[in-house]
């Protein structure tokens, strides 16, 4: 049996979870008396033959009808520091109901009836003045330094908080102040709107200014009350965006972004204050990710994926695991990477995901075989290799061994054991190669080239650098600038092609589930970009001043490396698909004989000799492209194409006959 202390504990537990609940309802209930009595009371004026004690009765069941009514509309579950026009709809509607079922109650049990007028005049003015209360709780929770008793403590934490300014008075610019202005814990306190709308400019939303245009602005910024600037401008033309971000960070205030992150498989419910970062830069209209047709393509479907623990490997991972495929295979060379890939698949999936971990290597033929046997792969993702250009160039043989037998031994399984599709991940370097990774590469293409007449569908997706991989310069440009400097590059002049992880594997989902035989497909990557301007602006986006805080230095290019990327090796054979960032390069390929008799050449070679020399003249004799990188850069910087990729998308030129390729 539960004694008095154990039920005077219950009801104090049960009272304090309930307060703000009661709280509500106890005002309401004085709004609504304050103004049905208003009402009522002046009933008897017009109404002589109505009692006190039928103005008393009509005046309970009033009150009793809309509270009950606003129960059920779930009135008092709304959170009202947050109300907006929906919630006060809603008591509205709750009143209206409320007060049509007192009319009923008042027409079918009462001998006098109260005229209608009465009471919707009653009614109204009680709806009025509960309204007015939230109002004016609104109010205060937005502007707490108005009232007296809070004054000190409001003051002090206004001082605390950094004054900033949107740039947007759009819905989701107004939906920021607001979230700013209720929460008292931000750190940031709205002042300004700047936007470029005339209807706007001088307007007041939620009690904040709005200025305008930004010209008018970058003049007078150092003049106002601005610390720092936040942008909230989503969905908005690459190309405007890249002026408003370049005109505002020229302002010498902190620029922020309220935007959702720039990987957006992962925080697609809400939008977050974050800083600008690298990825924000490249200005491409975004992949919409989770495209329905590979989806469904890839839904219940046994997958494959090599070097599965890799920045790549394990981002195809992630999107293929979204799709709900039959079973995931993630084979690496390396177990820590595909570990923590494993272990955050189990956390996001459960036993939802059916997946195994396969420690092996590509080179291991009979591992791979095996690997086949057991799973029987439908689909295969090729994106274990070598990628590091400066360790392949003294390194040959192992180049040699692991991207192009080991995707041989991969391409040779898949095609024994029936595999319905094979994505090779290639690269931008494969084009007129001047290093070991990049001929090694155009190899492995040259076999799924010849693989024409195989009932597996053999395709290879070239793209270039990938932000934040592995060996990606971006992470070594970080650690320099968090280590004080230097920022090292091997060339002012140097351009490389650049696209997000996310964007890249979604890409190469997509291409997979349209490839047809012995494709070799190129995604678009935009505009190339600068490593120089790259290291300036990860340096600005620090808080640094380039130049002053951190140097840049050029250290001269490393073995292997051209001052330019390409992506297609005869620009006239580009074709369009119905992607417009997926394109077709239509080169003529190689017969199976030829390729296989090179292969079994270059391999008995091989073993005569593997030094470097050896390696290097052998892998040229079979890829016609290849050439050293000394050669090709003595020149490169005096060709109109150099010149022009400064400017323009090499592939735009390809399909733009008004762009000179």
């Amino acid at each position: 049996m539960i004694g008095k202390k154990g039920v005077g504990i219950f009801m104090f537990n049960f009272i304090r979870g309930k307060s703000r609940l009661l709280a509500l309802i106890l005002i309401d209930l004085l709004c609504l008396s304050a103004g049905y009595w208003l009402i009522l009371d002046r009933v008897k004026l017009t109404a002589w033959y109505l009692s006190a004690t039928d103005v008393f009765t009509y005046f309970y069941v009033m009150i009793i009808s809309v509270v009950i009514v606003r129960f059920v509309f779930n009135v008092y579950r709304q959170m009202w520091r947050y109300a907006s026009s929906d919630v006060y709809l809603r008591m509205v509607l709750s009143d209206l109901i409320g007060g049509l079922i007192y009319l009923a109650i008042d027409r079918l049990a009462f001998k006098y009836h109260l005229f209608f007028a009465h009471a919707v005049a009653a009614v109204s003015v009680g709806l009025l003045m509960t309204l007015s209360a939230r109002f004016v709780y609104q109010f205060f929770r937005k502007r707490p330094e108005i009232l007296h008793l809070h004054h000190g403590e409001s003051a002090q934490l206004a001082s605390s908080k950094t004054n900033v300014a949107i740039v947007g008075a759009g819905e989701l610019g107004v939906m920021l102040a607001k979230e700013l202005l209720m929460n008292r814990k931000s750190r940031y306190h709205p002042t300004f709107f700047f936007d470029n709308d005339p209807r706007k400019i001088g307007t007041v939303i939620e009690g904040i200014k709005v200025i305008g245009p930004d010209n008018d602005i970058i003049e007078d910024i150092q003049n106002l009350p601005v610390q720092e600037i936040i942008l909230t401008l989503p969905n908005i033309d690459p190309a405007v965006r890249e002026r408003v971000v370049n005109t505002y960070m020229g302002t010498g205030c902190k620029v922020l972004v309220y935007d959702y992150p720039t990987d957006r498989l992962d925080h697609e419910e809400k939008p977050i204050i974050r800083d600008i970062n690298i990825e924000d830069l490249l200005f491409r209209k975004p992949v919409t990710m989770q495209d329905p047709d590979s989806v469904a393509y890839y839904h219940d479907k046994t997958i494959l994926v090599t070097g599965a623990g890799g920045s790549i490997g394990s981002e195809l991972t992630r999107q293929l695991a979204k799709m709900e495929p039959k079973r995931l295979v993630l084979l690496d060379i390396y177990e820590n990477g595909v570990y923590d890939l494993g272990q955050e698949l189990r956390r996001r999936y459960g036993d939802a995901l059916i997946f195994d971990t396969v420690i092996a290597s590509v080179c291991n033929q009979n591992q791979i075989n095996q690997v086949f046997d057991r799973f029987r792969p439908q689909i295969i993702f090729h994106a274990a290799a070598h990628k590091h250009v400066p360790l392949m160039e003294e390194n040959c043989s192992e180049a040699i061994r692991n991207n192009v037998f080991g995707t041989l031994n991969t391409i040779d399984a898949a095609e024994t054991y029936n595999a319905e599709k094979f994505v090779l991940i290639s690269t931008d370097k494969a084009v007129n190669p001047t290093n070991m990774m990049g001929a090694t590469k155009r190899m492995c293409e040259m076999i799924i080239q010849s693989r024409k007449e195989s009932k597996t569908f053999f395709v290879a997706v070239r793209f270039g650098n990938v932000l934040g991989s592995n060996g990606s310069v971006v992470p070594l440009f970080k650690q320099q600038i968090a280590e004080g400097g230097p920022v090292t590059i091997t060339d002012k002049r140097i351009i490389r092609y650049f696209m997000t992880i996310p964007e890249a594997a979604q890409l190469v989902l997509r291409t997979g589930k349209r490839a047809e035989r012995s494709e070799i497909y190129v995604l678009d990557m935009g505009k190339p970009i600068r490593i120089y301007d790259l290291a300036v602006k990860l340096i600005s986006l620090s808080g640094f001043e380039p130049g002053k805080d951190i140097e840049i230095q050029e250290i001269g290019l490393r073995p292997g490396e051209k001052m330019y990327e390409e992506l297609l090796v005869k620009s006239e054979d580009c074709e369009k698909t119905e992607d417009a960032r997926i394109f077709i390069e239509r080169e003529q390929g190689f017969e199976r004989a030829e390729v296989d008799a090179m292969l079994l050449s270059f391999r008995k070679e091989l073993e005569r000799d593997s030094s470097d020399a050896t390696v290097r003249a052998a892998l040229m004799r079979l890829v016609p492209t290849y050439q050293l990188a000394e050669e090709v850069n003595r020149t490169a910087a005096e060709t109109r194409e150099f010149r022009d990729l400064a400017v323009h998308s090499y592939l735009d030129a390809a399909v733009d006959p008004g762009i000179p390729s």
